[in-house]
């Protein structure tokens, strides 16, 4: 077997030595690479294999790590960490005790800033520059940010600052073909080579020097300025970014590996902020990705040659069972509308986009402007629901709390993915919970199956006030559970007993239930349905009676444990004993299986240390 050019690859610098069909061959080996491995782990694949050509020409014209690349997001880093001496790790990808699916600065000196969100890149590299400018330093900071990144309105902010902020900065747009249109024809590629050139920008700025000491040279530079930027809004869709101080190149062929490599080395010398506009084809090299780049930007595990899913479907799961309680509601009511942030498929809203496109709202990667939004629709007299991963509520949190609760606006807030997740401390939705139940007039629910999603959804929809109901990503696996008809703020006991009651919020009542069958005594099982308004009557009438215990897919200290506590203090009991997610912590990316085993989490754990404390009091 022919040693692969992949095998030989420790760290950029030996990317320099690579003749060009050796560069082209290892783009070949790297898309073998990513699919072989994705294909097992999970993760994502067509974004990664989009951004091959772009990142093997960044490692080959820059020196990192002394250059910086700051990835937006840092779920496109893949090819990235196989070229910085990662290779033999790769393997371990977003598996328990692996390489992360992100960057992440703890993980390698060539991942100079760790992300998970969308926007941070420009900003963030404007911070590097900035830095670099006042120590009189001279490294190259390039930020690669995704067409829909830039419409964040942090990564609008950052362009705004960006040419007073910094000397100079390269900003590449890995443009996927979805939201920035392309320039038309051979004349603005023409343009494009002749402006991005050295030499012309050399002979511009010795013209300039010679016509400003000219009679009347000012007015002559003037004219000569507005006919150049007059001719290239003509042709060129970068006007935008040229009116905010940034020179503008592109659209380059992002598959095209010398143009690529040929366009940096001309940008390098540029004193100005500059864009560089790549087009990519997500999933390209890979013809199942190509075809469904939706489908396979994040994958679970699959057949590498067909793309066919490993794993078989396990019926309805929350987002699912979400996504058509939304379709009878808006069947219910003409006023119900649904708004997402770029997560229409995976918050369960793609059949309800089809049936009802004039009721459906995607506005990008804009949470914040999505909450304010749904507060304008529900002061207009509509009934938004918004639909966004807990992780990704976060950033809308002040949007939750002006622009919605302190108006009591009928707005129902959906946070999927709440709880623990595979991809680690980015994307956890466990930081949530504790600013919602913060906020002034919000309800704060999580129902224990998918059945229950949909009761609390129609119930939610009969309040009138803002609500939030949070649900994790997944099955429930208890969906054969009954579903008692809701009462605002009553918990639901979903079995009785009388040795200790075991309070769990959400899902989690699959985990009580189990915990209890390991243990063999009489547990009390309640379903706690709602943090806020929470069922204090229940909570002190059991806790008069029995030691209580308390599970929930939440941070210590910052959901039903609190609340708690705080009763408890106050009525003077004692002896409420809990299981969440350890505070003050980072809970790394792995495996629910496995995370729960390593922070005692498992039926089994919660069982164990139940027994222990019923056996020292």
């Amino acid at each position: 077997m022919d040693e692969k050019i992949l095998d030989n690859i420790s760290s950029p610098e030996d990317l320099k030595a690579l003749a060009p069909r050796q560069l082209t061959a290892l783009c070949s080996e790297l898309r073998e690479t990513i699919i072989d491995t994705v294909s097992k782990n999970g993760g994502h694949l067509a974004p990664n294999l989009g951004v091959v050509e772009l990142t093997v020409a960044l490692h080959s014209v820059f020196n990192m790590p002394e250059d910086k690349i700051v990835w937006d997001v840092g779920h496109q880093s893949y090819v990235h960490k196989l070229l910085t001496g990662r290779r033999d790790r790769f393997h371990s990808i977003r598996t328990d005790n692996g390489l992360s699916g992100f960057t992440l600065r703890e993980e390698s000196e060539f991942d100079c800033f760790s992300s998970g969100h969308a926007g941070t890149a420009i900003s963030a590299a404007m911070g590097f520059a900035a830095a670099r400018d006042a120590r009189n330093g001279s490294e190259h900071v390039i930020a690669v940010v995704g067409d829909g990144s830039l419409i964040c309105g942090l990564s609008l902010e950052a362009l705004n600052n960006v040419r007073s902020s910094c000397r100079n900065l390269i900003i590449i747009v890995n443009d996927n073909k979805m939201s920035i249109s392309k320039s038309v024809g051979a004349i603005p590629n023409y343009l494009n080579r002749i402006i991005t050139g050295r030499s012309y920008n050399h002979f511009k700025a010795f013209a300039k020097m010679a016509v400003q000491r000219m009679p009347s040279g000012s007015g002559i530079i003037g004219g000569i300025q507005k006919l150049e930027e007059a001719t290239k809004s003509l042709f060129v869709p970068g006007v935008f970014f040229e009116e905010m101080g940034l020179r503008y190149v592109g659209p380059i062929n992002g598959h095209k590996l010398p143009e690529l490599i040929e366009t940096f080395n001309r940008v390098k010398d540029f004193n100005r902020p500059v864009i560089v506009h790549v087009i990519t084809e997500k999933g390209a090299g890979c013809e199942y990705a190509k075809e469904a780049p939706e489908k396979f930007h994040g994958v679970s595990s699959f057949n590498p040659h067909t793309g066919h899913s490993e794993h078989a479907s396990s019926g309805i799961n929350f987002s699912a069972a979400f996504g058509a309680s939304m379709i009878e509601l808006a069947e219910k009511d003409p006023e119900v509308v649904a708004i997402t942030a770029a997560m229409r498929s995976g918050t369960g809203l793609l059949k309800f986009s089809e049936q009802f496109p004039d009721r459906f709202f995607d506005v990008g990667i804009a949470e914040e402007h999505g909450l304010t939004f749904a507060g304008g629709l529900a002061a207009g007299g509509m009934r938004p629901v918004v639909a966004l991963y807990a992780t990704f509520l976060q950033r809308g949190l002040d949007c939750v709390f002006h622009d919605i609760c302190l108006q009591n606006l009928p707005v129902i807030i959906c946070a999927d993915r709440a709880g623990i997740v595979e991809d680690g401390p980015t994307h956890h939705g466990i930081y949530d919970e504790s600013f919602l139940l913060s906020m002034p007039r919000l309800s704060v629910l999580a129902p224990k199956n998918e059945t229950e999603l949909k009761a609390m959804l129609f119930a939610a929809y009969e309040q009138k006030t803002p609500v939030a109901i949070r649900y994790p990503r997944g099955a429930s696996k208890i969906n054969d559970l009954p579903v008692p008809a809701l009462e605002w703020g009553k918990a639901e006991v979903v079995r009785d007993g009388s040795d200790l009651a075991i309070w769990a919020v959400g899902r989690e009542v699959r985990t009580a239930l189990e915990a209890a069958g390991i243990l063999g005594c009489s547990c009390r099982i309640v379903n706690t349905r709602f943090l806020k308004p929470f069922d204090k009557e229940l909570f002190l009438s059991d806790a008069a009676k029995m030691p209580i215990f308390t599970i929930e897919d939440n941070l210590e200290g910052a959901g039903l444990d609190s609340i708690a506590d705080k009763l408890l203090i106050n009525a003077g009991h004692h002896g409420v004993h809990h299981f969440a997610w350890p505070a003050d912590k980072i809970i790394p990316h792995g495996t629910q299986s496995c995370l729960r085993e390593k922070f005692g989490m498992t039926p089994k754990a919660i069982a164990c240390k139940i027994r222990m404390i019923l056996e020292r009091n």
